[in-house]
């Protein structure tokens, strides 16, 4: 696998984009993601540092797993650079790999709505809190495929659902992908 180099979180949300997610035996296409800048970003879980926040301070290219809403959990790359703590929410995808388990995980629902929304997605992939630190880079497991050879045609607005920060344009989506989830502001922002 080919170890990317150093950027910028938004450059690395972008480059995330039509690289595939393997779950425990789910594969997704990743269509829509939000970058969030760490220690810099008033929106992002590591601008007070916590217990919770921790493992973004860490080692680049790990997973970062936390329930939202005590509902749903969310998967986030770690991207680093270590004290500035940024990562990647991963918020849809298109299932390419596992289709009839994904839909087991998420049953009553059209394919294109299997990945689409961050805990959907993590649903579908059957990611879990002990998933939490996976090393993404690794042969086997949770992990990221290599970047597309062919990149998709990007576009970009402000992250869903955030109070601070509402309109830094930080949510990145394969232009016109069916998987991408819907734009809600939050009514806080």
């Amino acid at each position: 696998m080919t170890v990317d180099g150093p950027g910028t979180v938004d450059e690395l949300a972008r480059g995330l984009l039509g690289r595939t997610l393997h779950g425990h035996g789910v594969a997704v296409r990743i269509t829509e993601v939000e970058a969030y800048g760490g220690v810099h970003d008033p929106a992002s879980h590591a601008f007070t540092r916590t217990p919770r926040s921790e493992i973004m301070y860490g080692r680049a290219w790990r997973l970062y797993v936390y329930r939202s809403y005590g509902m749903h959990l969310c998967a986030n790359v770690v991207t680093g650079p270590t004290e500035e703590a940024s990562a990647v929410l991963v918020r849809a995808g298109e299932v390419v790999d596992g289709i009839e388990l994904a839909r087991t995980r998420r049953p009553g629902v059209t394919d294109v709505q299997l990945a689409r929304g961050p805990g959907n997605l993590a649903r579908a992939l059957g990611l879990s809190l002990d998933d939490l630190g996976t090393d993404l880079l690794g042969p086997d497991g949770v992990r990221l495929g290599d970047p597309p050879a062919t990149v998709p045609e990007i576009s970009a607005g402000p992250r869903v659902g955030v109070s601070k920060a509402a309109d830094v344009a930080w949510r990145f989506w394969v232009t016109g992908d069916p998987t991408v989830s819907a734009y809600r502001r939050s009514p806080r922002a």
